[in-house]
This record gives C-alpha cells, structure tokens and sequence, in this order.
C-alpha cells in the first residue's frame, strides 16, 4: 500500500473518531503539512466521503452524513463489540431486523481479521440465551420504525397521539384509549421497550408499553419541555411495579424504608417512608397467593392493610409452614 493511502486511511480513522478537527491538529498528528491535510482532504471527497468545511475562527473539518453510507474505520474493539451485538443480541428488542442483522454480520466477518473473526465465533457458538416462557412473554419486538417516530417527537419536542391498549388485569380483556402526550425519554429494558411521557390528558407522568401503542401520524405540534421529577429509568421502575399485575396489596412493614428497598426488586413494589422505624410496601403480583409467598420471603415483620383477603393466604401460608416444620402436624386448608 502506498504511503498516501495509508496516510488517507489514517486521516479517515481520525476524522472519524471526533466530530471536528482543525487543519494544524490533523497536520500535528499526522507529521504532515497543513497543505498536504488540504489535499488529502480533497482526496476523500473525491472517492465519496462528505468531508464539510467550517470556517472562522474555530473552524476546521468534519465529516457530515451524506446521501449513502461510506465505509467505516474500525479498530479492533469496536469491530468486535459490533460483530458480538448482531449475533447475540440479534432481534430481541426491535422486530424485522433479522435478515437486515445477518447482512451486516456477514459483511463484517469478510473483512475482519482472521483472528477477530475466531474470537466473535468462539463466543457467538460458546452462548446462548434461554427462552423460557416468562422471559419469551416479556420479550416483545417493536417495529423499528416506530421508535424512529417516537425518537424523531423526542428530538424536535412535538407531542404525538397513539391508542393504548391497557393491561389485562384478569377482569376484563385489555380495552384500546386514544392518548396525547409530550414523550420525553425511549427505555429499553427486560425485553421491551417504554415511552416516558406527560399525558396531557391525566395531567400527570406516565409510562407506556412501546408494542401496546399504534401510534399515529406525526404532529408537528412543539411542546415547552418540562422537568423530569426523576431520571426516565426510575419512572419506567415505578410504573412497572405499579401497573399490570391482577392483584395489589400494601403493607406496612417495621423497618427503615431503605432496609425495604434493599430487599425487594424495584419493579415488584414501591416503598413510602411513614417515619425512621416504619414503612408502607406497596407491591403486586399475579394472585394475592404470590404476594403472600413474596411476603414471607421479605424477611421483616410486616401487617397487612389492604386487602383483608391477603390475610387468609397468608393464614393458609403460614399453617403449611407450620405443617412442614411439623410433620406431625394437623395439614394446611
């Protein structure tokens, strides 16, 4: 290879490494002169690349998105981080991605080098990832283009309008209700994906299911950005703790309400400070016999508040405990 085109493969991998660089700085690293930088420059847009120039004072050069996607430098780490993303983690969280994740992987694996190659296929054959069916039921696509659309109403600060379909409390099917919010933050986690909003309609912050929205057409209406009371991943947390199990229950638990949050999983129950002994555990599950179990594993002294019902799967719990410390024991009802 030429020096030249080593030297133009070494500009490219800076220039696109930081956002903006001035001549001198290229110059300085590259051990050249400020007018070959200019030609070298003038090399790259030539074969495609969009190398823009800024003027003044703190100008210099940049490279900008272009009309298509120009090749990419990538050191071994990246191109590593890379190849492992689109084979492990492949479509979990965004739907449709499965051929487009296999077209890039095996362009990648062209040109890496035979040793970054063994590695990402030693790890890629060495995992797997279990789909149980608790974790195949949290794990629900989203169609890219929807979170481009929320992310793009994220960016420019337009409110945007979507039916909702509510959760299944085991009463009644999921029911669809048109909402208008302000979306402020896009969370992925335990394999979905959450919009934080303001709901103009309830006045209040909320947190909704990517995959129960279909969302309509774009806005254009700008919205003043209001102030997050907490970070959006916390606010995801509580919703989820609060939202969408069949049966809730509350508690008021003798302990600090710190030695609480250290024992529960923040996505299963809220803890409210009552004073510096005494805490209220709001929490849910599936049945009001879960949360008796999930209770007994809490390890705190505990009475019940609400429901009065929760009382009798505790009384049914704690006589079959009972009955197993006690095998002579009269047997649980």
């Amino acid at each position: 290879m030429s020096t030249t085109a080593v030297r133009l493969l070494a500009l490219l991998s800076l220039m696109q490494a930081r956002s903006s660089w001035t001549g001198p700085e290229l110059a300085e690293r590259l051990g050249v002169s400020d007018r070959t930088i200019r030609t070298d420059v003038d090399r790259l847009r030539e074969l495609g690349y969009p190398v823009a120039t800024d003027r003044g004072v703190h100008g210099g050069y940049r490279i900008e998105a272009g009309a298509r996607m120009p090749p990419l430098l990538l050191d071994d780490d990246e191109a590593t981080a890379i190849a492992i993303s689109l084979s492990t983690l492949g479509p979990q969280l965004i739907a449709g991605i499965d051929e487009s994740a296999a077209r890039a992987l095996a362009k990648l694996e062209q040109v890496i080098p035979s040793r970054l190659r063994q590695q990402v296929a030693a790890l890629r054959d060495a995992t797997e990832t279990p789909q149980t069916p608790a974790r195949a039921r949290r794990e629900t696509p989203v169609a890219p283009q929807v979170l481009a659309a929320l992310a793009t109403a994220i960016q420019e600060s337009e409110w945007c309008r979507f039916d909702y379909v509510k959760a299944d409390t085991g009463h009644s099917p999921g029911a669809s209700e048109k909402r208008r919010v302000e979306p402020y933050r896009l969370v992925a986690w335990n394999g979905r994906w959450y919009l934080v909003a303001y709901d103009l309609d309830r006045d209040d912050w909320r947190t909704f299911r990517v995959d129960r929205m279909a969302l309509g057409a774009r806005t254009y209406r700008p919205f003043d950005a209001r102030t997050l009371p907490t970070d959006a991943s916390t606010l995801v947390l509580r919703g989820v703790a609060g939202a969408g199990w069949r049966a809730h229950a509350r508690v008021i638990v003798q302990a600090p309400a710190a030695e609480v949050l250290a024992r529960i999983d923040a996505t299963v129950g809220t803890v409210e400070l009552l004073d510096e002994s005494t805490s209220a555990l709001v929490t849910g599950a599936d049945s009001l016999e879960r949360i008796a179990a999930y209770l007994g594993m809490l390890g705190l002294d505990f009475a019940v508040d609400q429901p009065a019902e929760l009382r009798t799967h505790l009384r049914t719990l704690g006589q079959r405990y009972l009955a197993a410390a006690d095998p002579g024991g009269a047997p649980a009802t």
